[in-house]
């Protein structure tokens, strides 16, 4: 099983029995590079963990948890995740700040397994009577096991004692400092100047925690406002510590996406790099991507190939990637939303798909990074940002012939970028890039209509069209007899 996720880990692997349990990690090295390898284990050597993503609190808990009296061995962000559940058990979790994923094992025969509460960082698991085995993707599981296979729920910690517990809810209520914000009373069509500074001052937070690491940090930048948005952010931190932020982008030549990407980059400063591929090029990656992201939903796909090729020419340059994933979640910036009218409505949209993201946007994030040794960071994903997101009164997120999708966020950063790329019309990333052009077509032609009504109820929900069809032969040569239901997540449109 960890051979087979060797491309997450290439700077080292690990492992360690203890008790009843085997762990075993590979490693990407982003934060104390020299003395973070895992499986870490605390001074007593009593307990052990494998983890992966980044707790961004971990400096103000190792703070704290040093003047308990806790020795610490190395600088990893994840050591800190072995001290707090000694001190406090599960419950502890709640504390942990960020992305993550782990698995705690004790001499004294204790297990914890827990995953953070948005399902950024990956987790399944097989449960076969006494015996339960966790890996960060589908394929790290034999054959015969895939069938068994389920995603570990984010937000949730699990023990044999205790079974699956919750410990981390989507922030869905205000708090009293969004409500002391907002004022008395039903809000106004327009925001109070404080909204729109609070939207640019947790954003901008976010996206310092995301910058936090012992290697080099870079940004994706398709072009779009999520992505130019925290580029122009990351760029004045980099400036300001002396630095200048890398930025890297692809497209077709002549693509909307290179065009707008280049001037934004220019706009805040960074040191732009750029990879221009062909249509060939496109329907030659799909095979490799389905089995990197490990889906077959064909809006995953359209995406998934220029980010998979973004993310190679990353991998050159730096170890960490900023990531613009979770606005359109947060702000409405989807075309479906521009149907809601209903306040109500809005907010529990946004709440489900946020609550879906672990399996769809996220996946695609996830395994793309992990496929090139490099890991995201996903600063509107930060709790703040999502709990200050879905505070905000829904109506301000409608959008009419007036006013735009995420109009809130784009007023929030008036000045921060060029007026045009500021407002510029949204664009799905397989859009602008040239994907949803050139995959439909060619991938539908290679599925007769006959086979298409043949084959399409081999799964439940059916597959929808022919390109659907293409992609899933594709994603049983990576998955062999895997069933994806309750497994893959498929958007509601293919």
């Amino acid at each position: 099983m960890l051979d087979r996720l060797t491309h997450r880990g290439p700077d080292g692997s690990g492992t360690h029995t203890v008790a009843n349990a085997w762990l075993g990690h590979r490693r990407l090295a982003i934060v104390d590079v020299q003395g973070g390898g895992q499986p870490l284990v605390e001074p007593d050597r009593r307990l052990w963990l494998v983890g992966d993503g980044e707790v961004y609190n971990h400096r103000r808990l190792r703070e704290q948890l040093e003047a308990k009296g806790r020795t610490f061995r190395t600088g990893s962000d994840h050591e800190t995740v072995i001290h707090v559940l000694d001190e406090e058990g599960p419950e502890g979790l709640s504390r942990l700040w960020g992305m993550f994923a782990f698995a705690l094992a004790g001499a004294d025969g204790r297990f914890i397994a827990g995953r953070d509460t948005f399902g950024v960082a990956p987790l399944y698991w097989v449960r076969d009577g006494d015996t339960v085995i966790f890996a960060s993707e589908l394929k790290a599981f034999d054959p015969d096991r895939r069938n068994d296979v389920e995603p570990f729920p984010p937000g949730h910690w699990w023990t044999p004692g205790d079974g699956l517990q919750a410990f981390g809810e989507l922030p869905e209520r205000r708090s009293p400092e969004i409500t002391a914000l907002l004022g008395e009373g039903e809000p106004g069509d327009e925001p109070p100047e404080a909204v729109y500074e609070a939207i640019r001052d947790q954003l901008t937070a976010a996206v310092e925690r995301s910058m936090r690491a012992d290697v080099p940090v870079g940004a994706l930048l398709s072009g779009g406002l999520d992505s130019s948005l925290v580029t122009a952010i990351a760029a004045r931190v980099a400036e300001r510590n002396g630095d200048k932020l890398q930025t890297f982008s692809v497209g077709l030549a002549g693509s909307a996406d290179l065009a707008a990407a280049r001037r934004v980059a220019d706009a805040v400063g960074t040191q732009h790099y750029e990879r221009v591929y062909t249509p060939d090029e496109l329907i030659d990656w799909v095979p490799e991507v389905i089995g990197v992201i490990e889906s077959f939903d064909p809006m995953l796909v359209h995406s998934s190939v220029p980010n998979l090729l973004v993310s190679k020419l990353a991998a050159r340059h730096v170890k960490v990637v900023l990531i613009g994933e979770g606005a359109d979640e947060l702000f409405a910036g989807y075309s479906h939303y521009g149907a809601i009218s209903s306040d109500q409505e809005l907010h529990d949209e946004l709440l489900a798909t946020i609550e879906g993201l672990h399996n769809l946007g996220l996946q695609r994030v996830d395994r793309v990074a992990g496929a090139n040794g490099i890991e995201p960071r996903i600063p509107f994903l930060d709790f703040d940002v999502v709990e200050l997101g879905l505070g905000l009164p829904a109506r301000w997120k409608l959008s009419d012939g007036e006013r735009p999708e995420k109009w809130l966020l784009r007023k929030a950063f008036t000045g921060w970028l060029p007026e045009d790329l500021l407002w510029r019309p949204k664009e799905q990333f397989g859009e602008g890039s040239g994907a949803r052009d050139i995959l439909p077509k060619h991938f539908e032609e290679t599925v007769t209509e006959e086979e298409f009504e043949a084959e399409r109820y081999v799964i439940d929900p059916p597959l929808r069209t022919r390109e659907e069809l293409a992609y899933y032969r594709l994603f049983q040569q990576h998955l062999t007899g895997l069933d994806p239901d309750g497994v893959v997540g498929r958007f509601a449109e293919a």
